[in-house]
């Protein structure tokens, strides 16, 4: 499994800011894994899509979370 490390956010927290920062961190992470699953015989679009799916099944399931605390 492929490490890496976040940098910290941009100054500024704007959300056009933050998801750029982000975006520019996880794109080569993402592009690795839709690379091997292609290699591996997946079509490229599946993985995205799956990739899509589970991201926002996990922010459902923080959002949740968090709506449970008090």
């Amino acid at each position: 499994m492929t490490e890496f490390e976040f940098v910290g956010p941009p100054a500024e927290e704007g959300a056009a800011d933050l998801l750029t920062a982000c975006g520019r961190q996880l794109q080569p992470v993402i592009h690795a894994i839709v690379q091997s699953a292609v290699a591996a015989g997946w079509r490229e679009e599946d993985v995205l899509l799956c990739l899509v799916d589970l991201a926002w099944e996990m922010y459902e399931q923080r959002r949740g979370e968090a709506e449970l605390v008090p």
